[in-house]
């Protein structure tokens, strides 16, 4: 191979569309914009779970999850209203910890983008006060 082959293979071009405009990105990653809306709630109620265990280091344990949209077919304990999230208890006989579940696409379609952290803060202050048997006030307040 000549000196000109290689270099096409090894250095970064940029390429170019066929009206001979570059391609390149207009945000650099490290600007919260680049993530996605799914990496957004994830860190929003990473954010939120994080605010409440500093006054209540039990919540450590509680494992959490976010789904993008609940099972089409719910618990028999459960309404067969719009399921938003779900906690499940302990389960010692399979080794399984507290968890609660959140389905993203159905908290989104329950409020505005600017109202999304209240709503998952009253939202996981329920379910968190279910496992730990305090009252939702408790953790919000």
């Amino acid at each position: 191979m000549t000196t000109r082959a290689i270099d096409r293979f090894t250095s970064p071009r940029r390429r170019k569309d066929r009206h001979a405009r570059g391609q390149g990105t207009l945000l650099p990653p490290t600007l919260p914009v680049w993530r996605t809306r799914s990496e957004q709630f994830d860190a929003l109620v990473r954010r939120i779970v994080a605010e409440m265990a500093e006054r209540f280091p039990e919540i450590h344990e509680i494992e959490f999850a976010v789904e993008d949209i609940p099972p089409s077919d719910p618990a028999p304990w459960e309404t067969h209203d719009v399921c938003l999230a779900r906690a499940f208890s302990r389960d010692g006989a399979r080794g399984l910890r507290d968890r609660i579940v959140i389905y993203r696409h159905a908290v989104g379609l329950r409020c505005r983008r600017e109202e999304m952290s209240e709503f998952l803060r009253l939202l996981l202050a329920e379910r968190i006060s279910h496992i730990l048997a305090i009252t939702p006030e408790d953790l919000i307040f």
